[in-house]
């Protein structure tokens, strides 16, 4: 089978929109795809964190993929840092890449506006990410739209060293969310895309939210005063932004999701959107809950996963270093 790779970085608390976007698809692939699944903790660094609390975080999304159902023996789902061929393919890789294709990355030049802390590993990142797709022999990255471009540059530089010293590395696809949860939007601010690290507490749904939590946010998410209840993403972002997400998870389409709230109120439309999105986390959360209780079972995957992935990566990084004339 052909392999998928993704990742997500653990910095902030994970949201409704990583698991409709990510989580619930990814799961979907199990049996189509090897697939393999990792907390990109390396990543992580670009910014300063509390030690203790990165190490939490990155615990707890590797809980958070097996409650969302990626199977750890059909899937590897593994921490970054314990596999040391991502940093050793990422320094021969940027040693194949170019200053100027690196500061043209959106997304570091997103980053360095306005931050103080502009370090090299922001300039880099993309070289890293390049690494951990490449290391798997990759044939399909599932990514946001903001993440195509670094996606892109993972080919380009396949493709450079392959040209360079043969068919080495596999030259990996993008493979987007659907346009529906490529769409979801903050609560608050239905304009902008929904983010983990939302500083307003009400523009997002996590998901290890209350049942008060999750209510309280959709009862106050943005609306207008129109009161009809249809898709309109430029004249009504807010409750174009709440029926994606309510088709998202109900798996309808909009129109259809459209017919089911034909002359009801945002009140009825809300009141159902709790409903929903409550039958669809409240399973993750007692999973999850399980799972936090289980240390034992949880180290033993962390454990036994970045060993198999350790062993694929090895592989690549071996055949990278000979066709260089390095290495053992």
């Amino acid at each position: 089978m052909k392999t998928v790779f993704s990742g997500i970085k653990p910095t902030g608390n994970l949201g409704l929109g990583n698991y409709l976007g990510a989580f619930k698809a990814w799961g979907n692939l199990q049996n189509e795809y090897t697939c393999i699944y990792s907390v990109v903790d390396l990543h992580a660094l670009t910014i300063r964190n509390d030690p203790q609390t990165l190490k939490e975080n990155s615990r707890k999304i590797i809980m958070l993929y097996m409650a969302a159902g990626i199977d750890p023996q059909k899937s590897i789902i593994y921490l970054q840092s314990h596999v040391p061929a991502h940093s050793q393919l990422s320094w021969i890789l940027g040693c194949h890449s170019y200053m100027g294709e690196l500061s043209r990355m959106t997304q570091y030049k997103e980053k360095s506006e306005n931050n103080e802390n502009v370090n090299a590993g922001l300039f880099t990142y993309p070289v890293l990410m390049a690494a951990d797709i490449l290391l798997y022999n990759t044939h399909v990255v599932p990514v946001g739209e903001d993440q195509i471009q670094h996606v892109e540059l993972a080919r380009d530089i396949a493709l450079r060293f392959n040209n360079i010293y043969g068919n080495i590395l596999v030259v990996p696809e993008a493979k987007t969310a659907s346009k529906l949860t490529a769409r979801l939007k903050g609560l608050q601010n239905p304009t902008k895309k929904m983010d983990k690290s939302t500083k307003d507490p009400l523009d997002t749904i996590f998901l290890l939210d209350t049942e008060a939590e999750i209510t309280k946010k959709i009862k106050r998410a943005v609306t207008d005063s129109e009161a009809r209840v249809y898709y309109d993403t430029e004249n009504k972002p807010g409750i174009s932004n709440l029926l994606a997400i309510y088709a998202a998870i109900t798996n309808k389409t909009i129109e259809d999701s459209e017919l089911d709230f034909q002359n009801k109120s945002y009140g009825d439309f809300k009141q159902s959107l709790i409903e929903v999105v409550l039958g669809e986390l409240n399973p993750l959360q007692k999973e999850f809950n399980r799972l936090s209780q289980d240390t034992a079972y949880v180290d033993n995957i962390i454990i036994k996963n970045a060993q198999r992935a350790e062993e694929i990566a090895e592989k690549t990084l071996a055949k990278v270093q000979n066709a260089l004339g390095i290495g053992k």
